[in-house]
């Protein structure tokens, strides 16, 4: 049989990697990686305290059942949001500013709503963002 204290130090091990991973990280995807390391080291922890010698009704295991089941439940919800966080905004940068506008512009108090972008002489819409032209350049 081997020592309590072996699996005890690859959990905290395996925890502080969670952590770090979680803390560090600016990928989402990352991010529950951290977590669901963090959530088997305390499987690996419930696992060890439930195969101890003397342990009643080995509660560790079924308990580490109850955690991988919410464990998978939680990262299907987080993939689901991740998934909707990329292809609203095009990538999964959790410290990004997020964008808190509405989808659809709000057309209430629009006279002119429905009437057609107007184009500028070049062809290009008002709206547009251009770089100013340096002196001298584009003339010729």
């Amino acid at each position: 049989m081997i020592h309590l204290s072996l699996p005890a130090a690859l959990s905290a091990l395996l925890a502080g990697i969670g952590v770090y991973g979680v803390l560090a990280r600016r990928n989402a995807v990352l991010v529950l990686v951290g977590v669901e390391l963090i959530l088997n080291a305390a499987n690996l922890l419930l696992v060890t305290a439930g195969s101890r010698p003397g342990a009643p009704l080995s509660a560790g295991p079924v308990l580490t059942l109850f955690v991988i089941t919410i464990a998978a439940a939680e990262i299907t919800v987080a993939l689901a949001i991740i998934l909707v966080m990329f292809r609203r905004t095009g990538h999964i940068d959790l410290t990004a500013v997020p964008d808190l506008t509405d989808d659809e512009p709000d057309d209430a108090g629009d006279v002119d709503a429905e009437a057609p972008r107007a184009d500028d002489r070049d062809g290009h819409p008002r709206d547009a963002v251009r770089e100013p032209a340096a002196a001298g350049e584009g003339v010729g």
